[in-house]
């Protein structure tokens, strides 16, 4: 099989540690709850640096391996994978440091009023007056609750920070990509 392109792959975590004798990995999960990365049949893995950090997508790209997930499970907050072809804690250490990817056609389907947030990502968000706030750039967790940063994708700028939590979010359309919020253009 030949590799995705990258605008399909997430990036679910990255390896920090092998786990054991078996070659099993230890993977610091980006996402409190992995249960994308928990429940994938394969992942890709890449030991170069993200996009962001200069990297071009072509060198990237032919960077990326692909191994099948023969199990996985939650150890300490981490999540451990067993992968097929590697069977020793050496091959397990030669990817310390490998960013783990998932096609984004192969996570679960999201329960009702759940997202995944890298879906929000690009979505318009517009509030009960019917005003434009700017675009999702990104959604990060702070504790209790998401946060969503609303702001230029061109320039990543933020302009908002508003708290992705029922009281806020009133309505979520992925088929259009807008999300309704009960805020203020100038909070």
């Amino acid at each position: 099989m030949s590799a995705p392109s990258l605008n399909d792959l997430i990036e679910l975590g990255a390896i920090s540690e092998a786990q054991g004798l078996q070659g099993q990995v230890k993977v610091r999960p980006h996402a409190s709850e992995p249960v994308a990365l928990l429940s994938s049949k394969a992942v890709w893995l890449s030991l170069i640096p993200r996009r962001d950090a200069g990297v071009s997508a072509s060198h990237e790209q032919a960077s990326l391996t692909q191994y099948k997930v023969k199990s996985a499970k939650i150890h300490s907050g981490n999540v451990v994978l067993s992968l097929e072809g590697v069977s020793d804690r050496d091959q397990a250490l030669a990817l310390k440091g490998a960013r783990i990817l998932v096609a984004r056609d192969a996570f679960p389907k999201a329960e009702s009023d759940s997202y995944y947030w890298i879906d929000l990502i690009g979505c318009q968000a517009i509030n009960l007056q019917g005003e434009a706030l700017g675009e999702i750039i990104d959604v990060t967790e702070h504790g209790a609750h998401g946060v969503i940063v609303i702001g230029d994708a061109e320039t990543k700028t933020t302009k908002q920070l508003v708290p992705f939590v029922k009281e806020v979010v009133q309505n979520v359309d992925l088929l259009n990509k807008t999300i309704t919020l009960d805020w203020q253009s100038d909070w």
